[in-house]
Parts: structure tokens; sequence; C-alpha cells
């Protein structure tokens, strides 16, 4: 597979946002670091993210999305918590574990009927998301088991010829993977440090 390196623009923008409706992968920047992104609701498109990192697959991927509306679509409902974590935090480095909605994936999620969902404050990882309309399932950029990137030629380096289209958005803003809280339960839980 030929991978086209392009800098991030309206054209380039549109194009990551045709491929991922297709049912393909594109890597994207975000404030924390490069993702590899693909339909959320497409459990096909999912599995490509796992087979380009080589990544297990009973690991669940985060959800990206660009406004509130389409946070109704990923998860069941948001409980107060939530709620003043996202008025709080978003757009930002902050992934929210809430109750998924059945038109996420399976496959995104591992089997759980949970989702880890943030509003990333990238502009160009939130033009892809408006452009294609769609929720994203984003993990790092990187084969698994090698440092997060946070450079488009980090992700070259890893991903030449695994998938079709790497943006490159420039450095990273943060450099550092979201912080990750679950609402789940009755008190909200920190899962993963992070920038936040």
């Amino acid at each position: 597979m030929e991978t086209i390196f392009t800098p991030a623009n309206e054209q380039s923008i549109a194009l990551a946002a045709e491929l991922i409706k297709k049912g393909d992968i594109v890597a994207i920047p975000t404030e924390t670091v490069y993702g590899i992104a693909a339909n959320a609701c497409d459990g096909e498109a999912v599995k490509k993210i796992f087979k380009a990192k080589g990544r297990p697959q009973d690991n669940p991927l985060i959800v990206h999305i660009c406004d509130n509306n389409m946070l109704y679509d990923v998860v069941k409902y948001v409980n107060a918590d939530a709620q003043k974590l996202a008025d709080a935090f978003w757009p930002g480095p902050l992934t929210i574990i809430m109750p998924k909605s059945d038109k996420i994936s399976s496959e995104n999620c591992a089997g759980l009927d949970s989702v880890g969902v943030r509003m990333p404050s990238d502009p160009v990882a939130n033009a892809i998301i408006r452009a294609s309309g769609l929720p994203l399932g984003a993990p790092s950029a990187n084969l698994s088991g090698k440092p997060s990137p946070t450079s488009a030629e980090d992700v070259l380096a890893d991903m030449n010829g695994r998938l079709p289209l790497i943006i490159d958005g420039g450095s990273c803003a943060r450099g550092v993977e979201s912080t990750v809280i679950s609402v789940l339960e009755d008190t909200p839980v920190l899962l993963r440090p992070g920038y936040i």
C-alpha cells in the first residue's frame, strides 16, 4: 500500500474525511499525540486500526468527537459527573468513560458496554471529524509497544505502507496522552494519568 504524506489543508482534510467515510483509516494530529482514525461505528474499519498497529483486539479505542451533539450518538447518557468534567476540560486532553450507545461498534470497545470519549482541541482533528460527520475511534499512530508519535514524521517511520494517508499537522501541542477518567460508578475513577 502506498501511503500519502501531506500537510493539513482543505484538500487533505476533505480527502481524510472521504477515506474515513469509505471505511478506511487515516493518521491525524491531535493536541496529545498522533492517532490512527476510523469510523467508530464501523467494526470492519476499526479492525484495520488493530491490524495496522499490531494491537491486541481486547484493547478498546478512545472515540473522538467534535461537538456535544455527536456525544449523544456515542453514549447512552451523560451523568452529572461526566457533564462537569466535559464542561471543565473539553475540548482538551481528557477522556471520559461512559456507557456506550448501540451506534458504536463492539470492535471499537473490545466488546465492553462502555466507551472512552474525548473532544480534541486540535483544529485539524476537529476539522476532519466535522468533515466526516462521524465519531472516530483513534489510538496512537504507532506500532504497538513503540513510543506514541508527536510528529507526522514519527508516524511515517512506523506506519509507511500500513495506511493510505498521513496528515501532517505539525508537532503535537501537548505531546502526552489524554487523562482517562471513568464515571461509570458513583465516584469517578482515574484510570490513566495524562496531561490534565
